[in-house]
């Protein structure tokens, strides 16, 4: 017979033989493999998508001096762009977007392989990011638009002007009004090079779809508690790294 563990006063799970663990884990395993496939269509779909070419000349400052948007591929064919939320003004940048960061210096051990370049973009100074990346220990590429409209036109930044108007348009839709006191949110963008040195925007996602850049969320989701977040304040857990409490 089946018990059941409770936590708080509340029944959550049952405690089986491991016969019927095995029976509900395959019935599982079932749903989980129809998820596997429609995922391998949608990411077909994605490399499907239409191309649109960067006419507009972006230059960027970093660890190499001034660099632009073709340049950032360093020899490669494909770029990978992380928008990083770093206000001009802010000394720190987002917590939340370091909490993303804290996974992609493993990233560049690999993708380089695979004809792949990734760099992280904010519109805070070099200097800024360069101070803040010291501190955090981190060693992938970072540069700075805060020269450019780079975050701007790629859908991750909105101008004083926008918002106020009320024409800040975020993941393809209006922002809602309690993200208009936002100048930046984060995202991805992919990129694309050919042998003449033309470049092409291929993809964006916001918001949830940055989720599969974060390897410390994909872990949780094999756990039996999740992410365990608070529901309507996800995150509000997250610290820079250099600041959670030590663990007795």
């Amino acid at each position: 017979m089946a018990t059941l563990i409770t936590r708080n006063g509340k029944h959550e799970h049952k405690v089986v033989s491991r016969d019927a663990w095995l029976r509900a884990r395959k019935r599982l395993l079932v749903e989980e493999k129809r998820l596997f496939r429609l995922h391998d269509r949608l990411k077909e779909k994605r490399r499907a998508l239409p191309w649109v070419k960067v006419e507009k000349k972006y230059v960027f400052d970093g660890p190499d001096g001034k660099e632009s948007l073709a340049d950032l591929f360093a020899g490669r064919s494909q770029l990978v762009v992380y928008h990083f939320m770093f206000d001009p003004a802010e000394k720190e940048g987002c917590p939340h977007c370091s909490f993303w960061a804290d996974h992609y210096d493993s990233v560049n051990h690999h993708i380089g392989q695979r004809d792949t370049t990734f760099v992280v973009v904010s519109r805070a100074p070099w200097k800024t990011l360069r101070a803040f990346r010291k501190r955090m220990g981190w060693r992938f590429k970072w540069v700075s638009s805060g020269g450019n409209d780079f975050n701007y036109d790629f859908g991750a930044s909105f101008t004083p002007e926008q918002i106020a108007g009320g024409r800040a348009v975020y993941n393809y839709a209006p922002v809602p009004a309690d993200f208009t006191d936002m100048s930046d949110r984060e995202g991805a963008s992919a990129f694309y090079r050919d042998k003449s040195g033309a470049v092409y925007h291929t993809y964006s996602t916001f918001a949830r779809g940055i989720d599969l850049l974060n390897t410390t969320y994909n872990v949780l989701d094999l756990t039996a508690k999740g992410r365990d977040e608070h529901p309507d304040m996800a995150q509000d857990w997250v610290r820079y790294h250099d600041r959670y409490p030590a663990r007795k």
